[in-house]
């Protein structure tokens, strides 16, 4: 292996559009501590794949054997929202990641670069590296808070001083031996089991926590996935909670919230976005859009971006509960059309938001040709809930 002029590395990998490059040695058995206790807690929902590579998650070494070091990655999507966008509090929300090309294939096509790097500069093969875009079984959070790009917050997201809560993440195990960037300076903390040391720079701030609209944290730093927006919206792929659905708001992809809310966003400024490739057009989707969406204009406006992840059932799904959510009764005739969507899990939701809208007894002839017990459930559940009324609720007010 050649001798690694390492800043000389850190500056040529920024040059292909990284805008963060952080170096962390291993082993590190701190990296990971918590993992177990947050699984044992059942906090990742159903996400089991989780728990199956915890083992890796916990020891990068068993992802590749003889591995000395870490790169850690970051690019900056922070962006101003149009004046529009934030004038029409009532739009369907999306997190502001989605509103660019699938990150995971942008950055890749950085990795396949910096890979390239990797073998020209330090003479290496391409079995001496491995690289991910927050879907191997990495903990790049955990691993780039030790690498000094930030601290874990208290909404469990990584801080940066320099770009506030904007970062994407991607990482490298390699073979090839870096020197550790330093952690931003720890200190004790109590009663933070789980929290992975959550809210180092932080102070008496808990803006995060308390604006959580469906009180999500079981702790400072700890977010128990079933109580998320985010991961009811994006990973659940079945039902949402009843209890949950006025929490969701108008969100229809993601949340922000507990990110927005943070005071050290006031030092984020825009990124090059070299490996970025923006969607704004997302934001014009109006939510009568969203009801009226075919499998063919789904695949149209979606394509290429995150969205297309949850499928047209959950931006269905997604798009009656905030519509339930409006108290606007101009959506009715759409959601009447989608109580009898050909999935059992629009059908759901769409009885759901026609209750709260006070169009119930207009589902009736739906209702009797019904069988799909889950969306029985949902009749059943909004005749015991109004106690046979219909109950129109006050609009919701969009956070």
């Amino acid at each position: 292996m050649t001798p690694i002029d390492h800043e000389g590395l850190r500056q040529r990998i920024r040059t292909i559009g990284f805008d963060e490059v952080r170096f962390a040695q291993l082993p590190d058995a701190s990296v990971g501590a918590g993992l177990g206790a947050w699984l044992k807690s059942g906090y990742h929902a159903d996400m089991a794949w989780l728990a199956r590579n915890q083992d890796k998650r916990e020891n990068p070494e068993l992802i590749l054997p003889g591995a000395r070091s870490l790169i850690l990655l970051g690019v900056n999507y922070w962006s101003e929202e149009r004046p529009a966008a934030v004038a029409n509090a009532g739009a369907p929300r999306w997190a502001r990641y989605s509103l660019y090309e699938d990150y995971h294939d942008t950055l890749r096509a950085g990795l396949v670069n910096v890979g390239r790097l990797l073998e020209e500069t330090c003479g290496v093969g391409a079995d001496d590296y491995r690289y991910y875009v927050d879907t191997g079984p990495v903990l790049e959070r955990g691993w780039a808070a030790r690498s000094g790009m930030g601290f874990t917050g208290k909404n469990a997201m990584l801080i940066s001083r320099r770009h506030g809560n904007w970062l994407f993440l991607a990482s490298i195990v390699t073979r090839i031996p870096l020197p550790a960037d330093p952690p931003i300076r720890l200190r004790p903390m109590e009663g933070d089991p789980l929290g992975a040391q959550a809210g180092l720079l932080c102070g008496r701030c808990t803006r995060c926590l308390d604006a959580c609209p469906t009180q999500a944290f079981a702790a400072p730093g700890v977010v128990d996935s079933r109580r998320c927006v985010s991961y009811q919206t994006i990973e659940n792929k079945g039902l949402i909670p009843r209890e949950l659905r006025a929490g969701i708001g108008n969100r229809i992809y993601g949340c922000d919230v507990c990110l927005e809310v943070c005071p050290w966003n006031r030092f984020a400024r825009e990124g090059r976005r070299q490996l970025l490739s923006a969607r704004e057009e997302l934001r014009d989707v109006s939510l009568a859009d969203l009801l009226a969406l075919t499998p063919e204009s789904f695949a149209r406006i979606f394509r290429r971006t995150p969205i297309k992840r949850v499928k047209l059932g959950g931006i269905l799904r997604n798009a009656c509960i905030v519509a339930g959510n409006t108290g606007d009764a101009s959506y009715l005739p759409a959601l009447i059309a989608l109580a009898r969507h050909a999935l059992p899990l629009v059908r759901a939701h769409a009885v759901w938001a026609v209750h709260r809208l006070g169009g119930g007894g207009q589902l009736d002839e739906a209702r009797s040709s019904e069988t799909a017990p889950e969306v029985c459930a949902e009749y059943a559940a909004e005749h015991a809930e109004a106690g046979g009324r219909e109950v129109r609720p006050a609009p919701f007010a969009p956070v």
